[in-house]
């Protein structure tokens, strides 16, 4: 396996560094077999078959901390009570003490095996890792981050960072949020919407940035200012809102009230009917769009250019003089 050789030529071998790592931790030699040569090391797969048929077979359990719970319980109980292969007259509990003053002590901190790879994350704020989804702050999207798993936890690093911690998922295709990261990136939502609001009226209406910096400075409520204008942006359009906007700051009212009421004076004016609200596509990006009337004074320009091109065409009017 890879995890354990990387590389074999004959007798040299090289080791995966993790693995060597794990046999200096614990003080074991990593000894390999001949290739395709299972039969070299029976011991290992009779103990492997030995905890499959005993162990596993018609078990049930609840979650990974009840298997291991009844994994436990079985080898100090069951397991150790059977005949140990090498004496029959022993039980493995037995032996297991006669060579218990003959081993080394294990270490205080016991080797990290968390698993470690690396994940990209995309235009949504989640992690994929082991057929499951797990919520990261919204700030790291599109950015590789390193995740590191161990039997009941799910963490997500930036760097050395921890950015998110989860209990892990052994289902699938499951989505495993943290409540903060969602409400982070619902206030972002709401104040991204608020500015593509005020971005919106400053391309349709610029004299509506003056209105805002003079209502912020009355401590007025600048998002209802802003969904009022505009609603009133698209009833009577860009032209009408910025007149009726300078009229309101002239007036020193900086308030929607104050600019619905010269639209709706402007309106009757001209004995124009009351707007009728549209209803648009769901497509937002279509209906954000702000179109804004061209100036007609190049075309009085043109036609000035033209009017005096005829006259310079027209002959001079000429009298005979038949005296």
């Amino acid at each position: 396996m890879k995890s354990a050789v990387l590389e074999r030529r004959g007798d040299a071998i090289r080791f995966h560094p993790t693995l060597l790592a794990l046999s200096a931790h614990y003080h074991f030699e990593p000894r390999p077999v001949a290739v395709a040569r299972g039969n070299e090391k029976g011991r290992v797969e009779r103990a492997i078959r030995y905890i499959r048929d005993n162990f596993f077979a018609a078990r049930q359990w609840q979650d990974i901390d009840d298997l291991n719970q009844q994994a436990q319980d079985w080898c100090w109980g069951i397991s150790a009570q059977r005949p140990c292969p090498e004496d029959r007259s022993l039980r493995v509990r037995e032996a297991f003490e006669n060579e218990k003053s003959a081993l080394l002590p294990l270490p205080d901190n016991p080797y990290l095996t968390d698993e470690r790879i690396d994940v990209s994350v995309g235009k949504t704020p989640y992690v994929r890792f082991d057929l499951n989804d797990y919520s990261v702050p919204h700030t790291h999207v599109r950015q590789t981050l390193t995740v590191l798993a161990s039997i009941t936890t799910v963490r997500v690093l930036d760097g050395a960072e921890v950015i998110a911690q989860h209990p892990r998922s052994y289902g699938k295709a499951e989505q495993i949020e943290d409540p903060i990261h969602i409400d982070a990136l619902l206030k972002s939502k709401h104040q991204a919407r608020f500015h593509r609001g005020q971005d919106r009226l400053a391309h349709g209406a610029p004299s509506s940035r003056a209105l805002l910096e003079q209502a912020a400075g009355r401590g007025q409520p600048l998002r209802g200012i802003v969904s009022s204008l505009l609603a009133l942006l698209g009833d009577y359009g860009a032209a009408e809102l910025e007149h009726a906007i300078v009229e309101a700051l002239q007036q020193q009212v900086p308030h929607p009230n104050a600019v619905r009421q010269v639209l709706e004076r402007r309106r009757e004016t001209r004995d124009q009917p009351p707007p009728i609200a549209v209803t648009l596509t769901a497509n937002t990006k279509a209906n954000n769009i702000v179109v804004r009337p061209a100036s007609l004074a190049a075309y009085d320009q043109i036609n000035a250019l033209d009017s005096d091109e005829e006259g310079e065409q027209d002959p001079p009017h000429t009298v005979k003089d038949t005296t």
